[in-house]
């Protein structure tokens, strides 16, 4: 394409920005308008990319960081033959593949979703460490952000990342405009304040005129041409770009223009000018053979090894079986135990240093990249990258996360360092799998497992050791349980997991030698929960007794209760949980205080017992 004919399709990705969001009645069109001759540049001269196989492994990777521009990238989509024009008049209506913010559930082109800001490089970041260290494929990763979302602090966890690993294959572009939601950006038209904190990151810094399409291909090729340093091309832009009344104009950000036809006619009318996407080179994806046999540490019963320690060690050994699992750790890979994965596979290791947002969003970068990712961290860090676990989960996207140093059980270190709000927070996203092993068996198997499952995936460790109580042969579906004791005669049911689960079974020794029997379920699977073990149990003994190492709301005891939200009677529920707020003190002493040791179980049963007996 001629600078002209560049100049035409950016004007035709104008009208057809403002085009769906009129037929909407809703949407970003001035976002879109400011970028339109950046994406025009993009896609007619430098993106590598085959609409028809976008799972070519040569393929450019696009992530449209600015997620509420939406329209432009379907329009875009309709520029490369994608699309159809009917169909993109059916933006955000119900049952459309054009959504307000783009999904990957939608659109074989979208990788991952897009919408909360800040998000888009970070993930570009994980695609990128994935295409120079894992698959090898000279592919590059662009990135279009806006300049509001720059002010979040995960684009700068990203930024630091991207210098330090050298992604000279990434490539992230700034639309400047200068105005966000309700007025303007910080550093509004300066481009200097962003390029003196990309170049404090070790970035390539290119500044250049977003409406200049000569200028931007300039500086698309001085991007490709960077060796050892990512790149920034900090693009100075209008909002709502071509049409002079909404021009750089507040007050319009996420509306419909005014005057749609003729803000169309003043753009030149409506097109249907195609693009030829250059296609990529053939390529071939260098994941490993997943072919090889499993073998899973073995330990003796009774033998005491903490869950972390089991966690490490299997994921060590998953490695060595699966050529495509890749590890990741936030800098605390000697206490996550990930360094035994490290020290085995260093080619698939990822240090992510104490950047949490980061952590998961390279996991997620991963994942769309084919590969099966384990990202550990403390628990409690856990919750910095919250946001990024939900947009991984709208995004439908593989990852493995794990929690260590878990509940009060960690002891002296303090609540600061205690995860006592994971298992709610990841019970609440949308299709996750939540499971808290007790032994080192037990915690192998899932690990094992949660490689063949979807979605968001979670598991909690703890720090201290456990005895094991299970064999190397026993099996843990997902969605399971194991009554560990029972009988006919079983006055009550204690439901633990984890660190609990031993405490049950010493509170049921101890309460066996007073006459009162009780059943103890080890609920290793929290989402999803066995019903109907659950159910039995209600039915057989009358009351169940959550015991977690964990706070009151969203963990175990709620998981418990969603086994008998189907209308039918509901048992007696007693809830053990942490509802104080610890201190330093030894494992034992937190258990105690908590009310959640063996000694405090056994009360609470023989109250309830006697309780039974008044009624």
């Amino acid at each position: 394409m001629t600078s002209s004919d560049l100049s035409t399709l950016a004007q035709q990705l104008r009208v057809d920005s403002v085009r769906a969001a009129a037929a909407a009645g809703s949407g970003h069109p001035t976002s879109s308008m400011s970028a339109a001759d950046l994406m025009a540049v993009l896609m007619a001269r430098h993106l590598h990319y085959d609409f028809d196989r976008p799972d070519h492994p040569g393929n450019d990777r696009f992530i449209l960081s600015k997620g509420h521009a939406s329209p432009l990238l379907y329009a875009a989509y309709k520029a490369a033959g994608a699309l159809t024009d009917d169909e993109l008049l059916t933006f955000r209506k119900e049952g459309s593949r054009l959504q307000g913010h783009p999904t990957p559930r939608a659109l074989p082109w979208v990788e991952v979703a897009t919408g909360s800001l800040g998000q888009g490089l970070p993930v570009g970041v994980g695609m990128a460490l994935s295409g120079k260290r894992l698959e090898r494929i000279p592919y590059r990763v662009w990135v279009l952000c806006g300049d509001s979302e720059l002010a979040e602090g995960s684009v700068w966890e990203a930024a630091e990342h991207a210098g330090y690993e050298h992604l000279d294959n990434l490539t992230v572009i700034v639309d400047v405009n200068r105005l966000g939601q309700r007025g303007p950006t910080r550093h509004e038209w300066n481009l200097k304040a962003y390029a003196d904190r990309f170049k404090a990151f070790d970035w390539h810094v290119v500044e250049t005129d977003g409406h200049d399409v000569d200028a931007i291909d300039r500086a698309f090729q001085e991007a490709g041409s960077t060796a050892g340093q990512p790149t920034v091309i900090l693009a100075r832009t209008l909002k709502g770009r071509g049409v002079a009344s909404i021009e750089n104009r507040e007050g319009l950000h996420g509306k419909p223009l005014p005057d749609a036809e003729s803000a169309i006619e003043e753009l030149g009318g409506v097109r249907d000018v195609r693009v030829e996407v250059r296609k990529p080179a053939a390529a071939r994806t260098l994941h490993a053979e997943r072919a090889g046999h499993l073998e899973l540490p073995r330990h003796e019963v009774g033998e005491d090894i903490a869950t972390r320690d089991a966690y490490g060690q299997a994921l060590a050994a998953l490695g060595t079986a699966r050529g495509d699992v890749v590890a990741l750790d936030g800098e605390v890979g000697d206490s996550t135990r990930t360094e035994y994965f490290a020290k085995e596979h260093p080619d698939r290791y990822f240090e992510c240093y104490i950047a949490e947002q980061q952590l998961v969003a390279s996991a997620v970068g991963m994942a769309a990249r084919g590969w099966v990712p384990y990202a550990s961290t403390f628990a409690a860090f856990l919750t910095r990258a919250h946001d990024f676990v939900r947009m991984a989960a709208i995004s439908g996207a593989g990852i493995n996360l794990v929690g260590s140093h878990a509940g009060v059980a960690i002891g002296e270190d303090g609540p600061s360092q205690m995860g006592l709000e994971d298992l709610a927070m990841f019970r609440a996203v949308h299709g996750s799998t939540v499971l808290y092993p007790c032994d080192a068996h037990q915690t192998g198997r899932l690990i094992a497992q949660m490689a063949e499952l979807d979605g968001v995936r979670y598991l909690r460790t703890s720090r201290g050791n456990t005895p094991v109580i299970y064999g190397p042969g026993e099996e843990f579906p997902i969605g399971g349980s194991k009554v560990l004791r029972s009988s006919d005669a079983d006055r009550l049911t204690l439901v633990a997991a984890g660190v609990t689960v031993h405490e049950a079974l010493a509170a049921a020794e101890l309460l066996e030698t007073e006459g009162i029997p009780v059943r103890v379920i080890d609920l290793y699977s929290v989402k999803p929960v066995d019903r109907r073990t659950l159910r039995e149990a209600a039915t057989r003994t009358g009351c169940l007794v959550t015991v977690e190492d964990h706070r009151e709301e969203g963990g175990l005891g709620d998981a418990v209760l969603d086994a008998f939200t189907d209308g039918g009677p509901v048992p007696r529920l007693v809830r053990l949980a942490v509802r104080t707020m610890p201190g330093s003190a030894s494992p034992e002493e937190q258990l105690r205080a908590a009310g959640i040791d063996a000694q405090s179980i056994a009360a609470a049963a023989r109250l309830l017992v006697e309780e039974g007996v008044v009624r």
